[in-house]
Parts: C-alpha cells; sequence; structure tokens
C-alpha cells in the first residue's frame, strides 16, 4: 500500500507563494508518475502538474510559468512551488501517485488565494 501526506497549504494574498510537499510512503516503484491536482468547489479535479519518474514534466495550462514542480526520486518526495497566486487558484490540492495501472491520494491540504 502507498501513502502520501500532504503539508504547506494556507492562506495568502494575491501575489504571494506557498510550498506543497508531499512525502509517499510503501513499495514504490522508479517508474511511477507523482503529482498535484486541485479541486475548486463546484468543479472538477484538475491536472496542477505531474512529473514521471524519468523526469518529464507537464503543467495545467492555467499554471504554466507561476508554478514549478520538483521531484526528489530517492526520498519519494514531490514539491510544488507556487507563485503569482491567484484568488482563481483557490482549491484542495491533491497529491497523486500513479503505478502498474494503480491511483493513490493524498488527502488534500486547503489553498485560499485572498484577493
Amino acid at each position: 500500500q502507498v501513502q502520501l501526506v500532504e503539508s504547506g497549504g494556507g492562506l495568502v494574498q494575491a501575489g504571494g507563494s506557498l510550498r506543497l510537499s508531499c512525502a509517499a510512503s510503501g513499495r514504490i516503484f522508479a517508474i511511477s508518475v507523482m503529482g498535484w491536482y486541485r479541486q475548486a468547489p463546484g468543479l472538477q479535479r484538475e491536472l496542477v502538474a505531474r512529473v514521471t519518474g524519468t523526469g518529464y514534466i507537464n503543467y495545467g495550462d492555467s499554471v504554466k510559468g507561476r508554478f514549478t514542480i520538483s521531484r526528489e526520486t530517492d526520498k519519494n518526495t514531490v514539491a510544488l512551488q507556487m507563485n503569482s497566486l491567484k484568488p482563481e487558484d483557490t482549491a484542495v490540492y491533491f497529491c497523486a501517485l500513479m503505478q502498474y495501472g494503480q491511483e493513490y491520494w493524498g488527502q488534500g491540504t486547503q489553498v485560499t488565494v485572498s484577493s
């Protein structure tokens, strides 16, 4: 079983920055994909950013140029640096790990951006 624990959410003013961290434990393979998704009230969960085991990264269109994902494969951690935050970035952010057809999710951390 894989467990994911997120940290780093909170309240920030528009234009500010936050950093989210996620630590994974359990049987994790190097090919796994780790990433961040978010869900705002009334909306579907959407991709924020994800990184493969080989280092390929893709971002959701709304965060390109503002957010940066990083992964330490040997430590099974993934972080999301969020800069130039906007009120529309307000959501619950979930850490995710995918490997061999299985998906694992963290409990989510709230990010609130005030205008």
